[in-house]
Order: structure tokens, then sequence, then C-alpha cells
């Protein structure tokens, strides 16, 4: 599996129907997160929610904090 991170790639992967989970930091604003979640409800995609940003980087391997990532599977193509 790999990671789409940010705002824009985790979306684009949901509205594309590439992600199969989508992580989601409980610190990131609101107004970010709450369209995301809205359509993973709507596409069937799973969110699991992570404590804080930083705490999603390190899931994700990177040395920042990120509001939200998408797992999507090896196979799909690099967007």
């Amino acid at each position: 599996m790999q990671y789409k991170i940010g705002t824009k790639q985790t979306t684009k992967m949901v509205e594309l129907r590439k992600a199969v989970l989508v992580y989601v930091a409980q610190d990131a604003d609101p107004r970010l997160t709450d369209r995301i979640v809205r359509l993973c409800v709507e596409s069937g995609i799973e969110v699991q929610w992570v404590p804080t940003m930083r705490d999603l980087g390190e899931t994700c391997e990177i040395d920042v904090g990120a509001a939200m990532a998408a797992v999507i599977p090896d196979s799909s193509e690099d967007e």
C-alpha cells in the first residue's frame, strides 16, 4: 500500500475511488476534514481518525504533520 498525503491528493483519490482507507487527523481544521469525511461516507471508504497531524505524518513516514492521507493499493497508478 502507498499513501497520497494532503488535502488535494486525498480528495482526488477518494473522488477517483482509488482510496481504500483515509486517515484524518483529529486536530486538523474541520473546514478541511468535514468535506473529506463526507466524501468518504458517500463513497463507502473507511475513515480512521488519528489523534494529531504529527501522528499522521509519522504514520505516513514523513517528517511533517498532515491533515489527511489516503491509502491506495500499490497497483494503482501514481496520479
